[in-house]
């Protein structure tokens, strides 16, 4: 991102409920983004979001010296989060590709020993697992900036 480029954050609320937040470079940016289906709930991978009611973020001052302070994180300190979180999960799961569906019902049914594990699904597996019972959470896959 330039220096000095604004971007705007919405609260996004999918179809199935669950709230999130989205930065964008203008309304137009995420208009485009949301009619080709390319913005997802990080929690069931929906592409069926919108807008969600939002209070205005207002800025509260610090000190006496009348600097505002943003009260929401960072695009860069967002982005190291998710970055030091794929870190984690590969350092203490297995990843099964794009078996996780089949492997993620294997564990639960007890049909093969407990593990943690991540791989891709569709949003089909997902919502089936969900339905099942079986918990799956779908996390924002950032690529590592070493790379």
């Amino acid at each position: 991102m330039e220096h000095g480029t604004r971007m705007i954050l919405y609260e996004l609320r999918c179809e199935a409920g669950h709230g999130f937040e989205a930065w964008f470079r203008n309304s137009g940016t995420y208009d485009a983004q949301v009619a080709a289906g390319e913005v997802n709930c990080p929690v069931c991978g929906s592409a069926a979001v919108e807008k969600a009611l939002m209070a205005p973020a207002i800025a509260k001052r610090s000190g006496g010296d009348g600097n505002a302070r943003r009260t929401h994180t960072t695009m860069a300190d967002a982005r190291r989060e998710l970055e030091a979180l794929r870190q984690k999960i590969e350092e203490n799961c297995e990843y099964v590709g794009d078996r996780f569906a089949d492997e993620a019902r294997k564990i639960h049914y007890e049909e093969a020993a407990h593990r943690d594990i991540y791989g891709e699904a569709t949003e089909t597996e997902a919502r089936e697992l969900e339905e099942e019972g079986i918990g799956v959470a779908r996390i924002p896959w950032v690529s590592r900036t070493d790379s």
